[in-house]
């Protein structure tokens, strides 16, 4: 007896363990510090969680790519209020699962192949999955700070300086 439904769910379920466990391992080669190994992870399986759902209902990875990153980027930036740290150190440990690492091989093993228009084509759809993550990130970082629970102003910005 066959359970596509089953087989699917736990696919999903064992993808989003495996980009927990991938992003924390990334957070430890990034020198994260432990206390944060657990939101880092959370950040990349949120992400990637994302990303599955877009991708199954909408069948549409570039889409899947932005909004992915829009909220990676949300969640970044609440843990960086949350845990007292800069957004950078969930953000980039978070986009990892969702970099089109694939991609870029992919071109460059069709380029070293001689197979210009597949090279042509994995190139395209590597800058295009890249410009969606790029503007997912901008589009969550117009959100004003205020919203993730900034009580001031940055020192930076103020006119006393």
């Amino acid at each position: 007896m066959d359970f596509p439904v089953f087989s699917e769910a736990l696919s999903a379920v064992l993808q989003i363990a495996a980009a927990f466990v991938g992003t924390v391992a990334f957070s430890v080669l990034f020198s994260v510090p432990p206390r944060h190994y657990v939101s880092c992870g959370i950040t990349g399986g949120v992400g990637w969680a994302v990303y599955l759902a877009v991708v199954h209902f909408f069948s549409s990875p570039i889409v899947g790519s932005f909004l992915a990153s829009a909220v990676l980027t949300v969640l970044s930036r609440y843990l960086a209020v949350y845990c007292k740290a800069p957004t950078t150190v969930f953000l980039l440990c978070g986009i990892f699962t969702l970099v089109p690492g694939a991609g870029i091989y992919y071109t460059a093993y069709h380029v070293y192949a001689g197979e210009s228009a597949q090279a042509l084509l994995s190139g395209m759809d590597t800058i295009k999955t890249a410009v969606a993550i790029g503007l997912g990130i901008g589009a969550a970082y117009s959100i004003p700070s205020r919203v993730f629970g900034w009580r001031k102003s940055p020192e930076v910005w103020t006119e006393e300086t």
